[in-house]
């Protein structure tokens, strides 16, 4: 869209303006863990099923804590209390009779983030042992990802200007102020881990990790005026 001043208006020849993009990128290596753990039980009433989820869940907090995991790293993601049916053969004439409630199941998901991450492993077994027993997840994130978002902003912005040179110079024109700049950041992907319950108790040893590193990207638009040609 192109927004006319009142000078532009008045008479004066639009200003001739060059439109480009440019990409950054920079790498960081996670300082942070953020586990999901789930604690799942099932008994033939709600309360029998809850307090059994609710004993387990509470020795998993308890290690958490021990291990050094602050309390504002720990937080219920998920609770849910479901029913389990039984549902009868139909009959030969067709006929079923309907599903009739036989247990319940209580699922606790918990979120950790662990600030120490070579204790990962560790904590991870310890929880499993403890009564984790659904398979869950591993994001390896960043707490301040500040200098990494600076650092590809300045790339993108230095990409954009190389662009504009480029096309300048082919056009035969030169470049004149900046009359415009914008930004798009995009949200970074942290890398992420599954882990699986069996292969954890079938192992004798912590669980071995890898972080990898953490992409932040960041995009920006440039509209430059052109000068000469």
């Amino acid at each position: 869209m192109l927004l006319l001043s009142p000078l532009v208006l008045a008479g004066d020849p639009p200003v001739r303006q060059l439109h480009v993009t440019g990409e950054g990128e920079a790498f960081l290596a996670p300082d942070m863990a953020v586990m999901q753990l789930t604690v799942t039980r099932e008994a033939e009433t709600a309360r029998e099923a809850l307090d059994a989820n609710s004993g387990a869940m509470q020795q998993v907090l308890d290690a958490m804590r021990e291990a050094g995991v602050e309390s504002r790293d720990l937080r219920t993601r998920q609770f849910s209390i479901q029913p389990r049916y039984r549902h009868p053969p139909r009959q030969k004439d067709g006929t079923q009779e309907p599903p009739s409630i036989v247990g319940y199941q209580v699922s606790n998901s918990l979120e950790v983030r662990v600030r120490e991450i070579d204790a990962v492993g560790a904590i991870l077994d310890r929880a499993v042992s403890l009564g984790v027993n659904q398979d869950g997840q591993i994001e390896w994130t960043n707490a301040d990802p500040r200098e990494a978002v600076e650092a590809a902003r300045r790339a993108a912005v230095k990409d954009a200007l190389a662009r504009a040179h480029t096309l300048a110079d082919a056009a035969g024109v030169g470049l004149g102020d900046i009359l415009e700049i914008s930004e798009q950041r995009g949200s970074p992907a942290p890398a992420q881990a599954m882990f699986r319950r069996e292969a954890m108790m079938a192992s004798a040893d912590a669980v071995p990790v890898a972080t990898g590193e953490n992409a932040y990207r960041v995009t920006v638009s440039l509209r430059i005026a052109l000068a000469g040609g």
